[in-house]
């Protein structure tokens, strides 16, 4: 994450353009879920993502140059942006150590230990956010840099200790924070998409380390009279750049991810349930009514509510025999069990469809076969319906006289 220099050189001008990415997508994770965050402001959880995204955003935009110039020609005093971004970074390293800690140990943990650890990151960054204004006052920084401060001060007494300070306390943290990603990676039972936002998150804090490197070694080689600035103003600034991106990313991923993967799972069973609610809707009549502004979740249960109200009156019809024989025959034809069923099923849906509409309902006192098993099974039954060929060879097969179906052993 850049500080005083987020403007690369024009040969590296990709990255600054690149760097305001996790800009609007935090700023826009921040807006989504400030509601949650105020409704359930007593999680710890939801606090710490919620401080850790506004001081993210806070970081994006009060270190970019051009703010950086505002703020000191407002305040009138060269170079307050230093202190006031070094403490945006600081407050945000301590941010992120909270949120792991929360994060890893969950909502529910209130051991001593838990506790013992989110005091002592909170006391060890609020007395380095303080120790950052005390160097300033005492430092003598007259003159505005906007690039290239952390080079051009570092041999000036205090604001030297200052850049050593929020350096050490950066680099420290990401060593931290990425060390207990790391680890919490390799453990098992993740879900997926957290497994993958903690691999961008460690990717994005170990080049933070890099970033930090760099800064650390262009100030000590100032320290020595030699020149290394460009380790400063040209690789730092795109190296955070990335960084910035790949954090931003892992800390949306698996929420984000996730949610995604339940609307997609949501919409894909309302699809594959098209081919029996098609066919649900020749024998009962209308279908669902659309509505506009229903959610895929609600159109997913109204459709499954309505294939099953149908079945419910049309099992009368079922011929069980028939279903048996189908569920053979689909054994017979190479079919596993699971498909086998499902085969059987849609024969046996599809058969009854047609006696209804060739003879009246059945007497009231009849009572048809058990349609448990078929009405928790429609998707699969569905699906089954999207193959007529297999569906129709099956049914040939069950309608040959019993003995000439090949018996599964």
């Amino acid at each position: 994450m850049t500080l005083l220099a987020l403007d690369p050189p024009d040969l590296l001008g990709e990255f600054y353009i690149s760097f305001w990415i996790p800009t609007a997508v935090l700023t826009a994770a921040l807006l989504i879920k400030l509601p949650t965050i105020v409704r359930l402001w007593r999680d710890p959880l939801l606090r710490a993502v919620g401080g850790l995204l506004l001081l993210a955003c806070g970081v994006f935009v009060f270190c970019t140059p051009s703010t950086i110039a505002t703020v000191n020609r407002l305040t009138g005093v060269p170079n307050i942006s230093a202190p006031w971004c070094y403490s945006l970074l600081t407050a945000f390293c301590g941010s992120c150590l909270l949120l792991i800690i929360t994060w890893r140990n969950g909502r529910s943990d209130r051991s001593a230990a838990t506790r013992r650890a989110m005091r002592w990151v909170i006391s060890v960054y609020a007395a380095v956010v303080v120790a950052l204004w005390v160097l300033f006052l005492l430092a003598d920084a007259p003159v505005e840099r906007l690039r290239d401060l952390d080079t051009y001060y570092a041999t000036t007494p205090f604001m030297r200790e200052e850049i050593l300070l929020y350096l050490v306390a950066h680099a420290v943290a990401c060593l931290i924070t990425s060390r207990l990603i790391w680890n919490w990676v390799r453990t098992e039972g993740l879900d997926a998409w957290l497994r993958w936002g903690l691999k961008l998150l460690g990717a994005g804090y170990a080049l933070n380390l890099i970033f930090d490197a760099s800064k650390l070694v262009a100030v000590v080689t100032r320290w020595t009279g030699r020149d290394l600035d460009w380790l400063s103003t040209d690789l730092a600034p795109p190296v955070a750049a990335l960084s910035a991106i790949l954090i931003a990313v892992g800390f949306i991923l698996p929420h984000a991810g996730q949610y995604l993967h339940d609307r997609w799972r949501v919409r894909l069973a309302h699809r594959e349930l098209r081919p029996l609610y098609l066919l649900m809707r020749t024998a009962g009549g209308e279908g669902v009514p659309f509505v506009l502004r229903a959610t895929p979740e609600l159109r997913l249960t109204r459709r499954e509510t309505f294939i099953r109200d149908v079945l419910l009156p049309l099992a009368r019809h079922i011929d069980t025999g028939l279903g048996g024989r189908a569920y053979e025959a689909a054994l017979g034809l190479g079919h596993p069990p699971e498909r086998a069923r499902a085969l059987a099923a849609a024969v046996s849906v599809l058969d009854a469809v047609e006696a209804r509409s060739r003879g009246p309902e059945p007497s009231g006192a009849a009572a048809g076969p058990d349609t448990t098993n078929l009405l928790q099974e429609i998707g699969a039954v569905s699906r089954a319906l999207r193959s007529p060929d297999e569906i129709e060879a099956v049914r040939a097969l069950a309608a040959a006289p019993a003995e000439s179906v090949a018996v599964h052993e």
